[in-house]
């Protein structure tokens, strides 16, 4: 709950970061708010820090949160001795703390390849982790069923159950890899061909990848 607590938060304030944005640059636009062009730029970078923060601490709480499923179930009976409420806060700790310093050296340095690569190398390590470890708690949970229906005499069909953990696995993933794989595709486009028609073409959908990331949060 601590963990889910957290990724709450993350998605909070993801969409306060961009209605915090929204609101500055309107205010900018119509004159109501006055500042010299260094101010603003640094208010727009003090936002953006806080938007990547909360955007890659929502990602890395996602993972957290399956590592944590994936203990519960298969190390049930020693779960409370591995996931202690002290492991569990300096987990949340870390994750905070590592996501402000990548987030900072992120906007500071976001035109370096290697600060891409970095990020692109996240994505898919949480991509990875979390597809590997829902694939074999479904994998466990239809092992059990179908241990459980060849016990029964007769026989039940263990299908529906199996069909079901497969369609809430197939949403849970899909949603992930849907609202967050164009924009790391977009960043893997700038590393590997910035100049291309086709990957240029592609770049003007970048509004449209962070509202994808934005309903991530939502969902």
């Amino acid at each position: 709950y601590y963990f889910i607590c957290c990724l709450a938060v993350s998605d909070m304030l993801v969409s306060i970061g961009n209605l915090a944005e929204m609101l500055f640059m309107l205010l900018l636009e119509h004159g109501v708010l006055v500042m010299r062009p260094s101010i603003v730029r640094h208010m727009d970078s003090v936002i953006d820090m806080l938007i990547c923060s909360s955007v890659v601490s929502s990602l890395s709480f996602l993972g957290v949160i399956a590592v944590d499923r994936y203990i519960t179930i298969f190390y049930a009976l020693r779960y409370h001795s591995i996931m202690t409420l002290q492991r569990a806060v300096v987990t949340m700790a870390s994750v905070w703390l590592a996501s402000t310093v990548s987030s900072t050296v992120l906007i500071t340095y976001y035109r370096s390849n290697t600060i891409l690569l970095c990020l692109i190398g996240f994505f898919l390590f949480m991509l990875v982790l979390m597809l590997v470890l829902y694939i074999h708690m479904f994998a466990l949970a239809r092992h059990h069923l179908h241990s459980i229906s060849s016990q029964q005499k007769p026989p039940t069909a263990h299908r529906g159950g199996s069909l079901k953990g497969a369609v809430t696995l197939t949403i849970l993933l899909g949603v992930f890899f849907i609202c967050w794989g164009p924009f790391f595709f977009h960043l893997i486009l700038i590393v590997t061909c910035p100049t291309n028609p086709f990957c240029t073409c592609f770049f003007s959908y970048f509004n449209l990848f962070l509202i994808l990331i934005i309903c991530n949060s939502v969902i």
